[in-house]
């Protein structure tokens, strides 16, 4: 488990830009907040770094608080929920949570899509296919499966740049996907006869 950020470090998301999530501090803190999962290099040039979702969660939280037991996961990280037994209780401080993940995941697509498009997935998005469909239709107010209780289940499957999505509601889900920047395809599953989705980020 990486090491929370020090006070120092701290002190430098605290002070990011509040409207683009620009931060600014030595070479060394800048490259430990990469390490993190707080911040990101801007690919293109003057290369400046941004909070990441997770750091503007942090920024928001404000100082942290004197030294207490750890808590049940790492700081600083959202865990979207795929549907499973996996699952994380729903509640306000949940909602309150998605809502910040997906606001924070526009603002990178913002920042590192080559035009600056937020009506598409960027390339984290490319790289964490399953959390980042999960966290769309979270967004959208879609209850993942739970327990027994009927929900989505996103799931990798062997094509590249494409999840599959089960569930009970497969053209609500589509839609969702689709207005946040997925192509969408409905399929029966021929051993199984069971309907899914396969899902792909949108390029264009």
């Amino acid at each position: 488990m990486a090491r929370p950020p020090t006070a120092a470090q701290r002190r430098v998301v605290e002070g990011a830009d509040p409207g683009s999530g620009r931060l600014r501090g030595t070479d060394a803190q800048l490259a430990a907040l990469v390490r993190l999962g707080l911040a990101f290099r801007h690919p293109r040039p003057p290369h400046d770094h941004f909070l990441t979702p997770a750091g503007h969660r942090m920024r928001e939280a404000g100082p942290a608080p004197a030294p207490a037991p750890a808590p049940a996961a790492p700081a600083g990280v959202f865990a979207a929920r795929v549907g499973g037994a996996e699952e994380i209780p729903p509640g306000p401080s949940r909602t309150r949570e998605v809502r910040d993940a997906w606001q924070g995941l526009l603002e990178l697509r913002r920042m590192t899509n080559p035009d600056s498009a937020t009506d598409r997935p960027c390339g984290w998005e490319r790289t964490h296919l399953v959390r980042a469909a999960a966290l769309a239709l979270e967004a959208a107010g879609h209850r993942p499966e739970h327990a027994g209780a009927p929900g989505y289940r996103v799931r990798a499957t062997p094509q590249p740049e494409a999840v599959a999505v089960y569930g009970p509601a497969l053209q609500p889900y589509a839609a969702t996907l689709e207005a946040a920047g997925w192509q969408c395809g409905e399929y029966t599953e021929a051993r199984t006869r069971t309907r899914h989705l396969l899902a792909s980020p949108r390029r264009v």
